[in-house]
C-alpha cells in the first residue's frame, strides 16, 4: 500500500460529497440556491454523530449543563437589544462593469475585479446580514421579525425562565443546537460559509469574579475535544483575538482554527461576553435579569462565557481531515479515515455470494436492533464494495464466505490498514463496540 499523501482540494471534497450522498445542492433541480445545501443519508448520519459527540464533551466537562431549543423567529426588539441591527453588518461593494458583488474586506479595491478584469467599483456600503420578514397579514413596523443569525439570544431572553423552572444557581451552562441564518453577501467555499447553517452553542453563566478562569477552562476543554473525534492535532490551534477583532459584546475571544487548504480559518469561537447580553435585554425589556448571591447578600447580572461551533463547518473539517488517497491492490482508492465515533456507517456486512445472504441478514438485523448503524452490501464485486465503504468512511467490513457455514466466523477487513482477520460471528458486536470505543 502506498501511503504517500496527495493534495486535498475543495473540489475533491465537493465531488465526494455529491457522489456518495453526503451533501446535495439545495433545489438543484431548479438551478440551485446559493449558500444553501441539503444533506443526504450518510451526511445526515455524520451530522448526528457530530452533535452527539459535541454534547457528550460538554456534559463530560461539567455536571451543571441544561438544554434548550429556541424558536427560529424573534421580534426586532430582541435584535435591537442584542446589537445585531446596529452591528451585524459586512462591507459590500459592486463591480459596475459585470455587476458582481463582493465583501469589500476580502478585496483589494486598488486592483481590478477578479471576475471581469475591470476596475470600476461602487462606493463601499454596509449590509445587514439578517433575514427580515413580517408576522401575520399586515406588513407594518409592528409585524417585523427576523430569522435568528445566532442561537444564543434565545437563551438570554429565557434566562429568568431557565433559572426559575430548573432551580439552578450560578455557575451553570445552557446548551443549544439549532439553525441560524445569515444573508451572506458572497457565500463560498462550500459548507464553510453558508446562508442557512446549524450552530452548537454553550452559554456558561458565571460571576465576574470567576469569568476569566472559566474562559480559560472552556478554551482548553474545547481545544481538547477535537482530538477525541479524531481531528489531527497539528491541524488545530487556539488563537486569541487582537483588540481590534473583538465583537461589540466581547471582552476576550479565542478562536479554535483549522488549517484548511485555503488557510487557517475559524472553526469554533470561545468568547467572554461579559454581562452585555443580559444587561441589554434587561434595559430594553424593563425586566430585572439579575440573580441574588446568598454569600454576598447582593444581586448581580451574571457574566457569560460562550462556546460556539458550526455543525456544518465541523462536518467540512472532518471530511478534509479524514480524506486520503492511496494505492491499494494495484489501483487508486479514496478513503475517509474518519474516527469510528463520527463514521456514518459503523460496519458493512457483505455476503460473498447470493446463497449467503440469508444467514448474514440475521446478523445484520441483530446489529440494527442493538443500535448500530450498519449497511448490508451485496451488489458488485467484493473489491468494488470495499471501495464504496472506504469512500464513506466505514471502519470495518464483515464478509460472510464459503467457510463461514462451518467455522461460524466472518472476515473482518479494516478500512485503514486493509488487513483482514477471522472473528467469530458471536464476537461481531463486541468487536464493533471496542472499535468505536
Amino acid at each position: 500500500m502506498n501511503t504517500e499523501k496527495t493534495p486535498i482540494t475543495l473540489e475533491k471534497i465537493v465531488s465526494l460529497c455529491k457522489r456518495r450522498g453526503f451533501v446535495y445542492q439545495s433545489a438543484e433541480l431548479y438551478g440551485g440556491l446559493n449558500g444553501v445545501y441539503d444533506f443526504g443519508h450518510v451526511g445526515t448520519l455524520l451530522k448526528q454523530n457530530i452533535r452527539k459527540s459535541w454534547l457528550a464533551s460538554i456534559n463530560a466537562a461539567s455536571d451543571d449543563i441544561l438544554m434548550m431549543e429556541g424558536a427560529l423567529l424573534a421580534p426586532q426588539e430582541v435584535w435591537n437589544a442584542s446589537g445585531h441591527l446596529a452591528n451585524f453588518n459586512d462591507p459590500m461593494v459592486d463591480c459596475l462593469n459585470c455587476k458582481h458583488r463582493y465583501r469589500a474586506d476580502e478585496l483589494d479595491l486598488n486592483k481590478p475585479c477578479p471576475h471581469c478584469g475591470q476596475k470600476k467599483w461602487t462606493d463601499v456600503r454596509m449590509f445587514n446580514m439578517m433575514f427580515k420578514t413580517h408576522l401575520g397579514a399586515s406588513e407594518d413596523q409592528a409585524s417585523v421579525a427576523y430569522l435568528r443569525p445566532e442561537t444564543a439570544q434565545a437563551i438570554f431572553v429565557n434566562f429568568k425562565n431557565i433559572i426559575s423552572t430548573n432551580r439552578v444557581k450560578i455557575p451553570f451552562g445552557v446548551t443549544q443546537i439549532g439553525k441560524a441564518f445569515r444573508n451572506e453577501i458572497n457565500p463560498k467555499q462550500f459548507l464553510f460559509r453558508m446562508r442557512e447553517f446549524e450552530q452548537m452553542e454553550l452559554e456558561w453563566f458565571c460571576s465576574e469574579k470567576t469569568a476569566q478562569t472559566d474562559f480559560e477552562f472552556w478554551s482548553q476543554k474545547r481545544l481538547g475535544f477535537y482530538e477525541t473525534i479524531g481531528i489531527k492535532k497539528n491541524n488545530i490551534r487556539l488563537r486569541a483575538h487582537e483588540k481590534d477583532e473583538l465583537s461589540h459584546y466581547s471582552s476576550a475571544t479565542s478562536d479554535i482554527e483549522y488549517q484548511f487548504p485555503f488557510g487557517w480559518k475559524e472553526l469554533e469561537g470561545i468568547a467572554y461576553r461579559t454581562n452585555f447580553d443580559l444587561t441589554q435585554h434587561g434595559n430594553f425589556s424593563k425586566k430585572d435579569l439579575s440573580v441574588f448571591d446568598d454569600e454576598t447578600k447582593s444581586s448581580f447580572v451574571p457574566h457569560v462565557v460562550e462556546c460556539s461551533v458550526g455543525v456544518d463547518r465541523l462536518f467540512l473539517t472532518a471530511l478534509f481531515d479524514a480524506y486520503d488517497e492511496d494505492v491499494a491492490e494495484g489501483e487508486q482508492r479514496i478513503v475517509l479515515r474518519l474516527s469510528p465515533i463520527l463514521a456514518p456507517i459503523k460496519a458493512a456486512l457483505m455476503p460473498l455470494t447470493k446463497k449467503q445472504v440469508e444467514p448474514l441478514e440475521k446478523i445484520y438485523r441483530d446489529l440494527k436492533r442493538a443500535g448500530y448503524m450498519v449497511q448490508f452490501d451485496e451488489s458488485g464485486s467484493i473489491g468494488k464494495r470495499y471501495r464504496r465503504q472506504d469512500e464513506i468512511g466505514t471502519p470495518v467490513c464483515f464478509t460472510y464466505d464459503f467457510e463461514s457455514e462451518t467455522d461460524r466466523c466472518v472476515t473482518a477487513r479494516n478500512r485503514d490498514t486493509m488487513q483482514q482477520e477471522r472473528i467469530s460471528i458471536d464476537k461481531i458486536e463486541e468487536y464493533l463496540a471496542q472499535l468505536i470505543k
